[in-house]
């Protein structure tokens, strides 16, 4: 048997407006807004040019309890890897689009990572194929 993840529940305030931040800043597609009840709908996003990869399933908050964890789903930690062929490149555009770099760059043995900070406070790992200027250890 094969198994694969194929989406990760983030909690969010309100669907328009975090499909507007995932696809408008962070540059994903929306690949499906289905509406379940007048409260409740099914939408995922993923980074563009991925097929069949994990998506994140934009969950609202629908209780108190499911409201207090928006950003804070791993307890203030990296909650998300987001993995590019170009670091720079990407790590430019975000800047440009307001995206919020809580640390780095900097080059570490597995690529060259900056934090950021999402809409909701969640942090992400933005990672790339490691500098070609960096030093073996």
């Amino acid at each position: 048997m094969r198994q694969q993840l194929a989406n990760i529940s983030l909690v969010v305030r309100d669907y328009d407006e975090a499909i507007a931040y995932y696809t408008e800043v962070l540059g994903f597609e929306l690949i499906e807004d289905t509406v379940l009840s007048p409260e409740k709908r099914w939408v995922r996003v993923r980074p563009k040019g991925v097929e069949n990869g994990c998506a994140l399933l934009l969950a609202k908050a629908a209780n108190d309890a499911q409201c207090a964890a928006i950003g804070r789903q791993t307890g203030g930690r990296v909650f998300l890897f987001l993995h590019t062929d170009d670091f720079d490149r990407d790590y430019a555009d975000y800047i440009s689009r307001g995206v919020v770099f809580v640390n780095g760059p900097r080059d570490e043995v597995y690529g060259r990572v900056g934090v950021f900070s999402d809409l909701y406070g969640n942090l992400w790992d933005l990672i790339g194929p490691a500098s070609a200027k960096k030093k073996p250890l």
